[in-house]
């Protein structure tokens, strides 16, 4: 949680702070979770699940591929300490979730709110296809734009 304070306090991620931050860590149907280390100490995180109600990209990628979003996995909680970027950890992370993806039979997808440029670069590095930028209400009154990628085939 120290890690994902640091992140929250540099990059406003995650938006919305949760209460119990180490629910939000493992919350929904996961498939599976990795920490990057370095140097002895955490650095890094990210989660694998199946979409939920409010993941864009699995319907998304369903209705242009004409399969059900069933067959998708969604990478998410993604990030990385402050002090540890630029050894390539996210992109390792990333690797590690679409290898498992991949090893299910599904297809990784992700959603990152269009204000996280670095994260949407990332992803770009990456490969990702970027299939749509959408609103999506958060509150009654807060809409948020979120861009939708899809890992190279």
């Amino acid at each position: 949680m120290r890690v994902l304070a640091e992140v929250h306090a540099r990059d406003g991620y995650p938006v919305n702070w949760p209460d119990q931050p180490g629910e939000w860590l493992s919350r929904g149907p996961l498939l599976g979770s990795w920490v990057a280390e370095l140097e002895g100490g955490l650095v890094g995180h990210v989660s694998l699940s199946q979409g939920g109600e409010d993941d864009v990209a699995p319907t998304l990628w369903s209705e242009r591929n004409g399969a059900t979003r069933g067959m998708t996995a969604v990478v998410s909680r993604l990030f990385v300490a402050p002090q540890a970027r630029g050894h390539r950890i996210g992109a390792l992370l990333i690797g590690q979730a679409v290898e498992e993806a991949r090893r299910r039979g599904l297809h990784p997808v992700l959603d990152v709110v269009a204000s996280d440029t670095a994260a949407a670069a990332l992803y770009e590095r990456l490969g990702w296809e970027l299939m749509a930028t959408v609103e999506q209400r958060w509150s009654p009154h807060r809409t948020v734009a979120i861009r939708c990628y899809a890992a190279p085939s």
